[in-house]
C-alpha cells in the first residue's frame, strides 16, 4: 500500500542554540515550520521585529537573530 502523505525533509528541532532568520521567515515561530515537531516543544510565536531584531524561545532557549 502506498503512503499518500507527501514526504518532506525537515530539520531537527532545537538542534542549535543560535539561528539567523530573514524578514521572509516572519512571522517567526519556534520550532520553525522547517523543523520536525514530533520531538519538540509546542510551537510559540516570537515577536522578533518588535524586540529589536533578537528573540529567545521561552521553551528551549534558542536565540534568534534577524539579519535583514
Amino acid at each position: 500500500m502506498a503512503d499518500l502523505a507527501p514526504q518532506r525533509a525537515t530539520a531537527p528541532a532545537n538542534a542549535q542554540q543560535r539561528y539567523e532568520v530573514h524578514a521572509a521567515d516572519l512571522p517567526l515561530s519556534c520550532p520553525t515550520p522547517a523543523m520536525a515537531l514530533w520531538n519538540s516543544h509546542p510551537r510559540v510565536y516570537l515577536p522578533i521585529a518588535q524586540d529589536g531584531g533578537e528573540a529567545h524561545c521561552p521553551y528551549c532557549g534558542a536565540h534568534f537573530v534577524l539579519v535583514d
